[in-house]
């Protein structure tokens, strides 16, 4: 297997830090840059300890300049920044012939009307965001292997999509009044200081959050229209749970006539029966957090409630890895034509 030269911009969040995780480890990547402007050089296992006496983890923290990742040689860049910041960095990079893959929300969407009202500004290089494919390597692998920039999905947004694709794609449930429920642990919030994530904040306790319009909404309703054939809304209440890492979603949807649980079985395994990291519980199954974190799995099982006429959907998946930066990797090894589970099968 051929090393592809990679730079991580922005590398010292959680979801920096995974990803740098899985690179250091992957067959198939030679890291050639870090960035961070806060640890700019320092060695990363200096500034991550757990890497020490990995091989690679002895490359120091860069500034963060566009100029000097392209510099590095690297043919690849993950973008692990806030929103808002990644389009700083997109052009440069994909004109510099590098291809990126963005964990941000910056090239996730089609519409950059939606982005301006979802994100309170006007999106800074519409051209990019419109050539930007879905980095969803479950539905849109076709057009990520030829992608010059990937805009990788959101971690809510993964585990709500993944379940309702097929279903409306085959109209076994009714795109009208879905409901998702979800909890993600706190390093959903990202490394930062602020009160209302510190450990006595959060500890023992949970609640939800940006209700009723969550910034994920735009995505999920985005690539749910798509699969559906019309417009669509659905209701999302998000929590945040005591725990580090991990996302629990509950979809609540209405059934088509005619639609049942052995359909619903059947249609998750024509669409997920060959996909390496999908993994289907079956029917009466509940997914559990505590069987995904620190993997690139999501797991998902379902139900019918023959009472309601609903069919009760469930995944559980790690928000920083299948969430965040697996989802990427998996994105980038379709990219550069690597075995598609490299440097991913994390148990």
């Amino acid at each position: 297997m051929r090393k592809v030269k990679t730079a991580v911009v922005g590398a010292s969040g959680y979801t920096g830090q995974e990803l740098l995780r899985i690179l250091l480890l992957h067959p198939g990547v030679e890291l050639v840059c870090a960035t961070s402007r806060q640890y700019a050089g320092k060695a990363l296992s200096d500034v991550f300890p757990r890497f020490r006496g990995v091989p690679g983890a002895e490359l120091h923290f860069a500034a963060a300049d566009a100029a000097a990742v392209a510099a590095s040689g690297a043919e690849a860049a993950f973008l692990a920044l806030p929103h808002g910041v990644s389009v700083e960095y997109g052009r440069a990079l994909v004109e510099a012939g590098l291809r990126v893959i963005d964990l941000s929300a910056d090239f996730r969407l089609n519409d950059p009307a939606v982005y301006e009202e979802f994100y309170g500004k006007p999106h800074a290089d519409v051209e990019l965001l419109r050539e930007a494919v879905y980095g969803m390597p479950e539905w849109h692998r076709s057009e990520i292997e030829r992608a010059r920039i990937v805009g990788s999905p959101g971690c809510y947004p993964t585990s709500i999509i993944l379940p309702l694709v097929p279903l409306l794609r085959n109209g076994l449930i009714q795109p009208q009044e879905i409901v998702a429920s979800s909890g993600s642990g706190v390093s959903g919030a990202g490394r930062k200081a602020d009160v209302a994530y510190h450990f006595c904040e959060c500890n023992e306790s949970m609640r939800a959050y940006s209700v009723p319009r969550h910034r994920h909404l735009s995505e999920i309703e985005q690539e749910l229209s798509l699969a559906a054939g019309c417009p669509l809304r659905i209701t999302f209440i998000p929590h945040l749970m005591p725990v580090n890492t991990g996302i629990l979603t509950t979809l609540v949807a209405k059934l088509s006539p005619g639609a049942d649980v052995e359909k619903i079985d059947a249609c998750y395994r024509e669409a997920y029966g060959k996909a390496p990291f999908v993994r289907l519980l079956g029917a009466g199954v509940p997914a559990d957090t505590k069987n995904v974190t620190r993997t690139n799995f999501v797991d998902i099982g379902w139900a019918v409630d023959e009472r309601t006429g609903r069919a009760i959907l469930m995944s559980a998946e790690d928000n920083v890895i299948k969430g965040a930066g697996g989802q990427g990797v998996h994105a980038f090894n379709i990219m550069f034509g690597l075995t598609e589970t490299a440097g991913l099968m994390l148990l």
